[in-house]
């Protein structure tokens, strides 16, 4: 029905806009150009171009570029954005124009009508415009690419560092736990020297600590931001202190150290800082699937696995084989790193389509790392909560001890690498234990205890 729908205008011509939708002809242009996934741009990036839009506001009415009641009423609805109150106004795809303009021109466009809202005005009225007055002192092309750095610090401080340090607590907990739980080591997947459950855990946490520490010192980059370069990186129609108090205010607002890019040429030619956060992120996820891959060996079996660790009962493992119970987390992590290492792959086929003075695949970048951050986040928590935290040592681990043969390597500094290696290969001949052949061999029994003490052996040096 025609009251369904209102007309506005750019300087294409007029646009038929649903009657309730607060963009306009420039967001309606790319709603019907990009019907690609189904996907819209990540909302954190929304939310975080709100803000510069916000502090942009200030900025210019400070200088007056946009008087005062312009200002106030875009920061106004700046302010409701960010606080998520319009998430549906911005159904932009992800897959759209590669600089983001048509993302940056559905904000400007809800901005400026709901801030004619807020004003009493009509939303025909040219009170306050898109692009003279929430575009102003800026453009697409430095203020997409610092929304999207804004959005990936945000999230990755806020959620995936958190969830990670939620993880690596856990894993040192289990370390701590298991401190005294010896058990047979594996390499190339066969029996080698004891060690314990605990420094295997120990492990998997200092993983995760550097993983953590890696995400940190990507960030450092991505707290540069392009504000300021304008169309081309020259900072054409961008006042003089606008940029400072921008940055200022989004630094203040996040409480994160953003800076002004020290080149706006590499900062809009290039997306580096996305590339390199990504590769931090994808290091994660390799951690992460060593990790999980780990504990479902631990817990293989329970008869006819290795079956040290004991995983939570959480949900049946089988539509035909009744009882059967299966490491269903530690799969749906493996599943979460995969989709990492492919995000990542494409994020750094965007970083290398930085064609002269312009990058044209930053909403895919956007995307891919910001789910990439999430997906983190949201599969550590989970394999702590779900798994991890109720995960038991069975006495399995220290009952193979006995059985396996390397540790004869505790035998070598005293009698030597070819009779050891014969006591060994004797022993898995005839089925006996190491000691029981070393006994028959004539090593005294007080020797053997010395020698075989598991423990010790997981404590280094010589015995």
């Amino acid at each position: 029905m025609a009251d369904e729908f209102r007309t506005a205008r750019d300087t294409m011509g007029e646009m038929r806009i649903p009657i309730d939708a607060l963009w306009g002809a420039s967001t309606q242009r790319a709603v019907e150009n990009f019907p690609v996934s189904g996907q819209p741009v990540p909302v954190q990036v929304v939310h975080a171009h709100a803000m510069l839009k916000w502090a942009a506001a200030i900025a210019n009415q400070d200088m007056g570029v946009v008087d005062a009641e312009v200002a106030e009423a875009i920061k106004q609805a700046a302010d409701e954005v960010i606080a998520g109150q319009h998430d549906h106004q911005f159904p932009v795809d992800t897959f759209q124009t590669g600089s983001g303009t048509s993302t940056n021109m559905n904000v400007n466009e809800v901005l400026a009508n709901r801030a004619k809202q807020i004003a009493g005005e009509d939303l025909a009225s040219d009170k306050v415009h898109p692009n003279d007055h929430v575009n102003a002192s800026q453009s697409s092309n430095d203020t997409f690419p610092t929304s999207v750095h804004v959005a990936v610090a945000r999230v990755a401080k806020t959620e995936l560092i958190p969830a990670l340090q939620h993880l690596a607590t856990s894993l040192r907990a289990k370390a701590d736990e298991w401190k005294d739980v010896v058990k047979s080591g594996r390499t190339h997947l066969m029996d080698a020297t004891p060690v314990t459950l605990g420094q295997e855990f120990a492990g998997y946490a200092r993983q995760i600590e550097l993983g953590i520490a890696r995400v940190e010192k990507s960030l450092e980059s991505v707290y540069e931001l392009a504000l300021g370069g304008t169309a081309v990186g020259t900072g054409l129609n961008c006042p003089p202190g606008f940029v400072d108090r921008v940055i200022e205010l989004m630094a203040d607002r996040t409480g994160l150290p953003f800076r002004e890019a020290e080149d706006h040429f590499e900062a809009q030619g290039a997306r580096d800082a996305l590339v390199e956060v990504s590769g931090a992120l994808k290091t994660v996820a390799v951690s992460l699937i060593k990790i999980a891959n780990d504990v479902r060996w631990m817990a293989s079996g329970p008869r006819t696995g290795l079956y040290e660790i004991q995983l939570p009962e959480i949900q049946p493992g089988s539509s035909i084989m009744p009882g059967k119970v299966n490491p269903v987390i530690p799969e749906s992590v493996r599943q979460v790193a995969a989709q990492v290492i492919g995000n990542d792959a494409a994020v750094t086929i965007g970083g290398l389509s930085g064609e002269l003075e312009l990058n044209v695949m930053i909403p895919l970048m956007a995307r891919n790392v910001i789910e990439s951050e999430t997906l983190l986040a949201t599969v550590s928590r989970i394999f702590v909560d779900k798994c991890l935290d109720g995960t038991e040592a069975t006495s399995q681990g220290p009952e193979l001890v006995e059985r396996s043969l390397m540790q004869v390597t505790a035998l070598v500094p005293e009698f030597g690498y070819e009779r050891s290696a014969g006591l060994a290969k004797k022993a898995h001949k005839t089925g006996q234990t190491l000691r029981e052949v070393a006994l028959e061999d004539g090593i005294p029994e007080d020797k053997l205890d010395r020698l075989l003490d598991y423990k010790r052996m997981t404590e280094g040096g010589v015995l």
